[in-house]
């Protein structure tokens, strides 16, 4: 099977073009390739498919095999993926992912796609939306994890958020806090936990642990909800540099539209092929 490797910001994933070939349970092979020491290794595996509704379909799976419905810093890869390949001309694109359609903007130089500004949609806060289980709608919620408790915001990207504030970033015991809440029984069906620190009005700091696939260096949806929470709590403006562990992510809300657009690298490591 041929294969890409690819990453936005150091969230890397295996990229296989799946309109010309052909792959049977995916999730275990999933699990196989993102091995970091046995597979190719990557935060998990995006198959390229072909859509009836868009330009393009992106279906992600996180390195456990479970099926991830959206990934900010995965659909600008498979952006630069089509266009690089040459599967489309169309510097204007439209991916359906299984969180809905979502329309990209490739910035092209010495025709190759060097970054990626995605219209990442509405986000959302209700709790149904994560899905998330709680007594009385607020603004804000707590959970338990590490002797603590926590105060989060949850935000949905098409994918499940709990946006935390925290005093310092670079030290922080992002499993040890993190892991427990991804499972808490508050979240059905898992989710993501953004620890934030605010360093200016645009500028925050992020690391992320990611359901599925535990900490990794980047998330563009959780950069989105964090720019989001952090603009709705007063915490930042609506324009937000995100810095993360593989590097930053450039977050604009448009109140008027109530739509979130990410602004950030796409890149190809390399090419090859691996025996199924």
């Amino acid at each position: 099977m041929k294969f890409t490797k690819m990453h936005g910001c150091a969230n890397d994933y295996i990229y296989v073009d799946c309109t010309k070939e052909y792959l049977s349970d995916a999730p275990r092979l999933a699990v196989r390739l993102s091995d970091r020491h046995t597979g190719i290794g990557g935060d998990g595996l995006i198959l390229i498919r072909a859509s009836e509704r868009a330009d393009f379909f992106m279906e992600m799976y996180n390195a456990d095999g479970s099926l991830g419905k959206m990934c900010g810093n995965g659909i600008r890869c498979v952006g630069k993926y089509v266009y690089d390949h040459r599967l489309t001309d169309k510097t204007e694109l439209a991916v359906d992912t299984p969180a809905g359609i979502r329309y990209l903007s490739l910035h092209v130089k010495d025709n190759l796609v060097e970054s990626v500004t995605v219209n990442m949609g509405h986000p959302d806060t209700k709790p149904e939306s994560l899905p998330l289980i709680v007594k009385e709608k607020a603004d804000t919620y707590t959970v338990e994890s590490d002797g603590r408790t926590w105060e989060f915001t949850p935000v949905s990207m098409g994918n499940p958020h709990a946006v935390i504030m925290v005093d310092e970033t670079k030290d922080f015991p992002v499993q040890k806090v993190g892991e427990p809440i991804e499972k808490n029984p508050m979240f059905p069906e898992g989710v993501n936990v953004e620890f934030v620190k605010r360093i200016s009005d645009r500028e925050v700091s992020m690391r992320v642990w990611e359901r599925g696939s535990g900490e990794t260096w980047a998330c563009g949806t959780g950069a989105c909800a964090t720019a989001f929470a952090c603009y709705r709590n007063g915490i930042t403006g609506p324009e937000v540099t995100v810095h993360l562990l593989g590097g930053d992510l450039q977050i604009r809300y448009e109140e008027k539209e109530d739509i979130i657009y990410m602004t950030g690298p796409a890149v190809t490591v390399f090419e090859g092929t691996v025996e199924l």
